[in-house]
């Protein structure tokens, strides 16, 4: 697979705008302010694929990429606690709609970020995930943040906070450094080739 070969074709706001599911999607899932934009353009080696901002909760919509015989899909950003009603319950519908359309979803990355315990909506996506049978991977991003003591430290805490799901890869990423890149570029591959 060719990761240069990438450009955003559409962004949708609710579920009925969606597209019939005709090729493979990668997703990207997490948190607001977890460093999903920040991974997204580090994996295709571009700067502004997909917008960094320093505010949470600035992807609002399910964002289509074409990659190289796949779709990449950005989702929007989930637990940002100053959003309106009114825009949580149209997040909430956009999800299901997203994934209770009967898409062609071979891999999920799933963004923790790593300096912290996984919060509440984490859980309640990696259970989501489990339970509708997706596959996934967990990203721990942002880990140059931490020192060699703080990574072991939390390294240690992320095998009981993470014990429910023994089987499922985490890998440590950094935007900043490149920590993990190839090895999340490979779980895409190897997800394409089944998806495909």
């Amino acid at each position: 697979m060719r990761f240069d070969k990438i450009e955003f074709t559409a962004a949708y706001g609710t579920s009925s705008q969606l597209p019939p599911s005709r090729e493979a999607e990668i997703v990207f899932s997490g948190r607001s302010n977890v460093g999903k934009s920040s991974l997204i353009n580090k994996i295709f080696n571009r700067k502004n694929l997909a917008r960094v901002s320093s505010v949470p909760g600035k992807t609002i919509t399910v964002n289509f990429f074409k990659g190289d015989g796949v779709f990449f899909v950005d989702l929007p950003g989930y637990g940002y606690a100053k959003r309106e009603m009114k825009e949580k319950k149209r997040w909430a519908e956009l999800m299901e709609g997203y994934f209770q359309s009967g898409r062609n979803i071979p891999l999920v990355i799933q963004l923790i970020d790593m300096r912290h315990s996984p919060t509440a909506d984490d859980m309640l996506m990696l259970n989501f995930l489990r339970e509708s049978g997706i596959p996934f991977v967990i990203a721990l991003t942002k880990c140059d943040k931490l020192n060699k003591s703080e990574l072991e430290k939390r390294r240690a805490e992320l095998q009981s906070e993470l014990a429910d799901y023994p089987e499922i890869k985490t890998i440590e990423f950094s935007a900043v450094k490149g920590t993990g890149v190839e090895q999340i570029k490979a779980e895409i591959i190897a997800a394409s080739k089944i998806g495909g």
